[in-house]
């Protein structure tokens, strides 16, 4: 006999800004690790800054794009709610 299933738990919106400004903060910090390691860093690892910067860039972007992502969402869910009113072509 199978169990009957568990209701779906209730969807936890939160700022989604937090976890990609720090994720953001984490590779400026490893960034300025590479940098302070200077000449100790192997030439063979330097592509390591790269990765760094592309993961700031990255994590900005992100950061500046979740609030219009939102904003775009709440307007689509406006729009849904909304009932539109067809009353076909206008006056003649």
């Amino acid at each position: 006999m199978r169990k009957p299933r568990q209701p779906d738990p209730e969807v936890h919106e939160s700022d989604y800004r937090v976890p990609a400004a720090i994720g953001t903060v984490a590779w400026v910090i490893a960034l300025v690790v590479l940098i302070s390691m200077g000449d100790g860093l192997p030439n063979t690892e330097r592509w390591w800054i790269g990765v760094c910067v592309t993961g700031i860039v990255l994590g900005v972007f992100g950061f500046l794009y979740i609030p219009r992502l939102f904003r775009k969402r709440a307007e689509a869910a406006g729009r849904a709610a909304s009932p539109t009113r067809d009353d076909g072509p206008g006056p003649s």
